[in-house]
C-alpha cells in the first residue's frame, strides 16, 4: 500500500513539475499593438557600436533659437510616443528644434545581447553622445519621469551644457532616498491620490513566465525569453501601469509596441550602483521648471527635493492630471512649459 501510495505521489509530483516548467518555459504571446516604425525616424551611430532611433522637428528659421529640446522618454524601457511629440510640436514654431530619441534598448533603438549592459550609467554615456553629435553649445531637457532622473543626473555632471530644464513628474532622485516617500505634501496644493496603484498594476501583469524571466535575469544577467516576446510582455506590463497615470481612468493610455523589458529591469537593478550626485546639484545654477499632475503617482517627497536643490525653480501643479500630463491636459502642459522657456528669453 505504501508504495501504491509513494507511486501516486511520485506520478503527481512530476505531474506538477512538468505543468510548472511549461508554464516557465514556454514562450507565451500577448495581444499588444505591433510595434511600428515611426515615419521620418532617423538614426545616430553611437561610439560603441549602437543605433539610436530619433524623430525631428526642425524649428521654424524665422525665430531659430540658439538651445535645442531633447525629449527623455520614461520608463526605463519606455519609449517615445506620438501623443508626446504632437503635444509638443508647436515649440518648433517658437523656433526650437525637437529631438525625440529612443533610449538603448526600447522603441527604435537596439537591444544589447548583454542585458547587463543596462544600466543608468550607459543612459547618460548615450545622452552625453547625442549631445556632443547634436553639436549645440547648449541644449534644453525635458525629461519625464524616469527621463527626468536621467536629466538630472547629466546636470549634474555637465551643468555647463544645460540652458533650462523641465521634469515632468519626475521620479526619485539616485540613489533613492526611501524616507522621501513618507513625506507629506502641503495642503495648498490640494494632491490627491490615483484611483490605481503600480503595485496593481505589476499584480495583474504578472505570471510565471514574466516572474522567472525577471529572477534569471537578476541572477544570470541572462535572456529566459527573446528580446520580442519580453517586449511585448512589457507592454502589455505598461498597459496595466498605465491605469495609476491618470486622474481620470477613462483616459487610460494603452501602450503602444516598443517598450523594451530587459532595459526596464536591468537599468532599474543598477540605481543602486549610482554615485550620489546630489553634491554637485546643491545650488544648481539651471533654471528648473516642474510639473506635477495633480493626481500624479509618484511620491511628493521625491518632487520636493527636486525643489530642494535646484533654487531657480517654477512649480506648476496641473489640476485634473495625473502622471501623464501630455495625455490628458496637452494645452495646459504646453503652454506652462512656454511659459518657462519665454523667462529670460530662451
Amino acid at each position: 500500500m505504501k508504495k501504491r501510495f509513494f507511486k501516486i505521489g511520485a506520478a503527481l509530483l512530476i505531474i506538477s513539475m512538468g505543468v510548472l516548467g511549461c508554464f516557465i518555459f514556454i514562450p507565451r504571446t500577448y495581444d499588444v499593438p505591433p510595434f511600428n516604425e515611426r515615419p521620418g525616424t532617423q538614426y545616430w551611430h553611437l561610439s560603441d557600436g549602437d543605433r539610436i532611433g530619433y524623430f525631428m522637428i526642425d524649428g521654424t528659421t524665422l525665430a531659430k533659437k540658439s538651445s535645442p529640446i531633447i525629449y527623455l522618454h520614461g520608463g526605463p524601457g519606455g519609449r517615445v510616443t506620438d501623443q508626446t511629440i504632437q503635444a509638443l510640436a508647436p515649440l518648433a514654431e517658437d523656433g526650437y528644434d525637437l529631438y525625440f530619441y529612443d533610449q538603448v534598448g526600447s522603441g527604435h533603438s537596439d537591444r544589447l545581447a548583454n542585458i547587463d549592459g543596462y544600466t543608468v550609467e550607459r543612459h547618460l554615456k548615450d545622452l552625453g553622445e547625442i549631445i556632443a553629435k547634436i553639436g549645440k553649445e547648449k541644449v534644453i531637457l525635458i525629461g519625464h519621469s524616469w527621463g527626468a532622473i536621467l536629466a538630472a543626473l547629466y546636470i549634474a555632471d555637465h551643468p555647463e551644457k544645460v540652458e533650462k530644464v523641465i521634469f515632468s513628474g519626475p521620479g526619485p532622485l539616485l540613489p533613492i532616498r526611501k524616507k522621501l516617500a513618507h513625506i507629506e505634501p502641503p495642503d495648498s496644493l490640494n494632491l490627491q491620490e490615483p484611483h490605481f496603484s503600480n503595485q496593481q498594476g505589476n499584480a495583474a501583469a504578472q505570471n510565471l513566465r514574466s516572474q522567472a524571466m525577471h529572477k534569471w535575469a537578476f541572477i544570470s544577467g541572462k535572456k529566459l525569453a527573446s528580446d520580442e516576446e519580453a517586449d511585448r510582455y512589457c507592454t502589455y506590463l505598461f498597459s496595466e501601469l498605465n491605469k495609476s497615470a491618470v486622474s481620470d481612468t477613462t483616459r487610460q493610455q494603452t501602450a503602444t509596441g516598443g517598450a523594451g523589458y530587459y532595459a526596464h529591469i536591468m537599468t532599474v537593478k543598477s540605481f543602486s550602483q549610482v554615485t550620489d550626485r546630489r553634491p554637485q546639484l546643491q545650488n544648481s545654477p539651471v533654471p528648473m521648471l516642474l510639473l506635477r499632475g495633480q493626481t500624479d503617482n509618484q511620491k511628493w517627497g521625491f518632487a520636493q527635493e527636486y525643489l530642494t536643490l535646484f533654487p531657480h525653480h517654477t512649480l506648476t501643479i496641473i489640476p485634473n492630471s495625473g502622471h501623464f500630463i501630455d495625455v490628458e491636459q496637452p494645452v495646459v502642459y504646453l503652454r506652462a512649459i512656454r511659459a518657462f522657456l519665454l523667462e529670460n528669453n530662451v
